[in-house]
């Protein structure tokens, strides 16, 4: 079949609050900003703009350092990236991560200078971090492409749209509308009404009303498509995005997905993704002494658990470990709120709401539920739980310290020294600890103190002074009488 030229799809991507959401606002003429929690937007989503009378499919991917695999995932589904670095901050550490993204896929990209129009805005040094960090843009010793924007006036956006088409036209983007439809699920989500649904990005031949997708181990009837307006359309050819319903369960978002003739067909080819996707055995269990902090993760799509899971690894205790014991998307249900209860674990509902049947059981059973909408607000959440589930560790403080100068007598257990103060307070009745050269040889306590041959209740001040201490290693001129606390950290 012969091949023709087909729309660029172009992922979005930079570091967060750099200008993504606002750049794609501004391109499509929508304001999606206000629907993101702290405007920052946590899964991938598709559109399409026009531009010279050509469409261009944008892919919005999160800049948040918790959704780099999303982020991957965009950037393997597209044939351009545009990175986006903020005028008044220069490269950041997740733009170094997007770019990770854009070098592993192998694709073009471009550079988007944001927010040109704010005050604090210094070009110069943006361009300056942008060389710093290895991206050799036009004009500072490479070919890099990039524009100056501002998602406020729209200046150098036009300028940045030419620059993608001229990027598309060097990549000679090609397709087989003629061809069984192929490509990636970008998105999955679990709807009240309508089951398993995932938005699926058309990389080559055409979708239509006829056969069964087949992503990974899942599969669907294509009864109805809709476009990314939600408008049901009869066929979505290459490049357009597409959402489809009915899925056999939730498809893997970033995995492939090609169509099938008829059910049996796709229960065939599903069965044989599910055996070369085997999972890995369950990780071993927890180490002696170290405690668990179960949790049950719930959230509104594929990739948001994804990404939570991704984060929750980097939240470590040396006394305490986080274990997902279930995740799923969707509303907290009942049946969570029982694993929980079962296994003690706290549910995570991210972007998730909470069946009035679940709410209802978690009261009477003491379940804890935690809503968040900022991945970073969950992460600081989950971080403090797991403190607060280590045990405590018993930790020696020092009180005060002294060195022994001569034994006068000893017995069994008792030993009278004269010392000189070094710091601190040695009180009577302190727990002490004998060192020699650096390594502690014995402990005790101490019973008695002298000071001008009277007895006192403690040492602080520097001189020399009688002691008497409970110990059952005899001490000699050079140790150090180290008086300590039990302290529990």
């Amino acid at each position: 079949m012969a091949r023709t030229a087909r729309p660029p799809v172009i992922a979005v991507m930079g570091h967060i609050d750099h200008g993504k959401s606002s750049l794609l606002d501004y391109i499509r003429k929508a304001n999606i900003v206000a629907g993101e929690a702290g405007g920052i937007t946590q899964h991938v989503a598709a559109y399409i703009a026009l531009h010279d009378n050509r469409p261009v499919t944008f892919l919005d991917t999160p800049g948040h350092e918790a959704f780099k695999a999303l982020r991957t995932r965009g950037a393997a589904a597209a044939d351009i990236a545009i990175l986006v670095v903020a005028a008044d901050e220069g490269v950041m550490p997740q733009t170094l991560d997007a770019l990770a993204a854009i070098t592993e896929s192998g694709i073009p990209y471009i550079v988007a200078i944001t927010k040109i129009d704010k005050n604090n805005a210094d070009v110069d040094r943006a361009k300056m971090s942008l060389v710093e960090h290895g991206i050799y843009i036009e004009g500072m010793g490479g070919d890099v492409a990039y524009a100056l924007v501002s998602s406020k006036t729209g200046e150098g956006i036009p300028e940045l749209l030419d620059l993608v088409l001229l990027a598309s036209d060097l990549a000679e983007l090609s397709g087989d509308r003629e061809a069984s439809a192929t490509g990636f699920v970008l998105e999955s989500t679990q709807d009240p009404k309508r089951g398993a649904s995932a938005t699926l990005i058309v990389k080559d031949g055409t979708l239509t009303l006829d056969g069964f997708v087949v992503a990974g181990d899942a599969y669907a009837p294509i009864r109805f498509i809709e476009d990314f307006r939600g408008k049901r359309v009869e066929r979505a050819g290459p490049s357009e995005p597409a959402r489809v319903s009915g899925f056999s369960s939730l498809p893997a978002a970033g995995s492939l997905f090609t169509i099938a003739k008829n059910k049996k067909e796709a229960e065939a080819l599903a069965a044989e993704n599910a055996k070369a996707s085997a999972p890995l055995p369950e990780r071993a269990a927890t180490a002696e002494g170290v405690a668990e902090l179960p949790l049950i993760v719930k959230a509104d799509v594929a990739g948001s658990v994804d990404a939570i899971a991704h984060e929750l690894k980097k939240i470590t205790n040396e006394r305490a470990a986080i274990r997902i014991i279930a995740s799923g998307v969707g509303n907290v249900s009942e049946n969570d709120v029982n694993t929980a209860h079962a296994s003690g674990a706290t549910i995570i509902a991210f972007n998730a709401g909470t069946d009035s049947i679940a709410r209802d059981r978690a009261e009477r059973e003491s379940v804890v539920i935690l809503p968040f909408s900022i991945i970073y607000e969950l992460s600081e959440k989950v971080a403090e739980l797991l403190n607060a589930r280590a045990p405590a560790v018993a930790e020696d403080k020092e009180l005060g310290r002294a060195k022994v100068l001569k034994a006068f007598s000893s017995s069994a257990k008792k030993q009278v020294l004269g010392a000189r103060y070094l710091s601190g307070t040695l009180s009577l009745g302190d727990r002490m600890k004998l060192v020699r050269e650096g390594v502690e040889i014995a402990r005790g306590s101490i019973t008695n103190l002298q000071q001008a041959r009277a007895d006192v209740k403690e040492i602080k001040v520097e001189g020399d002074f009688g002691i008497e201490v409970e110990s059952r290693e005899g001490a000699t001129y050079g140790d150090e009488i180290v008086a300590f606390a039990v302290a529990h950290v």
